[in-house]
């Protein structure tokens, strides 16, 4: 399905459905297209966003972390978002997390999968490869459990982004900052309910980092789904959206009066 691309002042986002905000941050090599089983389903329940962060687009020196961290928040102030509920995959989850410990007043609650923050592997030491296909090509499909998930038309997308020189340069900066920006001593000023939904065959951000996070994050869940890598969103998205779905669910019933 295509959604229209709406701009606002200087951001580009598509919103689907109405109810309290659900703000879906990607990834380094991270598209719309990461999400449409999740906007497919949540737009029945939710304000469904997904704005478009500009990997490429900001100056070398503000292609951090941090720099997209500040783009989110100048987002989420320029619509006026309320009560909302921040998802991030891999580098997305890291910008979410910065996000909440700089600015929790506007956050419900907190998902992550995949986040980067604590570790990650990088794409090794040769990476990113210009010009060779078939060497993209098995990269991408390391991002899964399943290798047959890298469609052509994803490996073709990696493949015109890392054949840019320009491209390259930030992707490496980005991927630094991540490295350079550990949050473990941080993680426990986090007081929002978040959901951590990891994949057991995660070879980017393993299992032990959702662990981590669990034990790091004092008001978390973990989930973690087997016969699945770091995108669980893309690759399995019926599982993904069945627990996250319970967990909006309980937060939307009012606490039990004891």
């Amino acid at each position: 399905m295509q959604y229209e691309i709406k701009q606002k002042d200087k951001f580009k986002y598509i919103e689907e459905g109405a109810g309290e905000p659900l703000v879906l941050l990607h990834g380094l090599f991270g598209a719309l297209s990461n999400f449409k089983d999740l906007v497919e389903h949540f737009r029945q329940t939710h304000r469904v966003i997904v704005p478009m962060l500009p990997l490429f687009d900001l100056d070398i020196f503000h292609t951090t972390v941090g720099g997209l961290e500040k783009h989110v928040q100048k987002f989420i102030e320029t619509l006026d978002l309320k009560d909302i509920h921040l998802l991030g995959n891999s580098l997305g989850g890291h910008v979410a997390l910065v996000h909440i410990l700089k600015h929790p007043e506007r956050i419900k609650s907190l998902i992550l999968t995949g986040s980067s923050g604590l570790f990650e592997n990088g794409m090794g030491d040769t990476y990113p490869k210009r010009g060779d296909y078939e060497y993209i090509r098995k990269k991408t499909e390391l991002t899964f459990y399943d290798p047959n998930m890298a469609s052509k038309e994803l490996v073709d997308e990696v493949f015109e982004i890392t054949n840019n020189r320009l491209k390259v340069i930030k992707i490496i900066a980005l991927a630094k900052s991540a490295i350079r920006n550990n949050l473990g001593e941080e993680l426990n000023q986090i007081k929002q309910p978040t959901l951590l939904i990891w994949g057991n065959n995660d070879i980017i951000t393993p299992p032990f980092v959702g662990r981590e996070f669990n034990k790091l994050i004092p008001n978390s869940e973990l989930h973690i789904i087997d016969h699945c890598g770091h995108a669980p969103m893309m690759e399995v998205p019926g599982e993904f959206n069945e627990v996250l779905a319970k967990f909006l669910t309980k937060l939307s019933q009012p606490a039990a009066v004891s």
